[in-house]
């Protein structure tokens, strides 16, 4: 069998190990811009499928498991900061809010249709005060993280609560759903 994660992510590469199971990852190499009206849940739908629909063309007889994440705060999408600035202003603008948190999982394989399912995770940040923004990012340079924080790390800190059916879903791969969705193609990860 063959088993390709579509993501060069560090992040979702060590979730994906935690099952067990070999696979190796490739690149999808498509274009991650929001579509006019498109709502976060269905951008996060839709990227999981597209990453996932490249990288299975290039390869027709692998499983493909292609994942997104979109976070959103108010009405704002939460980007990966790149860099100090745009972190501040994230956890700044996150600050005492609830930051809604969409993530898609695809699975592709050959004679079965699409299996594509998105989870909303709830997260309440509790107020940050300057020195608490300063220090996390210190401690963290949390830049390639949506939202800009890390949950598998001190960025749990962060939070009041939190409110989601998988708690692997903040870290960019639901591992309950990906292995229900890889059983659903005949992949059971206890039998692999």
């Amino acid at each position: 069998m063959d088993l390709i994660l579509a993501s060069t992510s560090s992040y979702r590469k060590a979730l994906l190990e935690r099952l067990q199971i070999s696979f190796r990852c490739l690149a999808p190499n498509i274009t991650e811009a929001p579509l006019p009206a498109e709502t976060p849940a269905d951008l996060a739908r839709r990227l999981a499928h597209a990453k996932a629909a490249a990288v299975a063309d290039r390869n027709p007889t692998a499983v493909v498991i292609g994942s997104d994440q979109v976070a959103i705060c108010g009405d704002r999408i939460l980007g990966k900061p790149g860099g100090a600035a745009a972190a501040r202003q994230q956890l700044q603008a996150s600050s005492g809010r609830q930051v809604l948190f969409y993530t898609s999982v695809a699975v592709l394989a050959p004679d079965h249709p699409a299996q594509v399912e998105t989870l909303q995770t709830a997260v309440w940040f509790r107020k940050l005060t300057a020195a608490d923004i300063e220090r996390y990012l210190q401690l963290e340079a949390p830049w390639d993280c949506a939202g800009s924080f890390k949950a598998e790390a001190l960025g749990i800190t962060l939070f009041e609560r939190i409110n989601g059916d998988d708690p692997t879903a903040l870290e960019g791969l639901p591992l309950i759903l990906t292995a229900r969705l890889l059983r659903a193609v005949g992949l059971d990860p206890l039998r692999l």
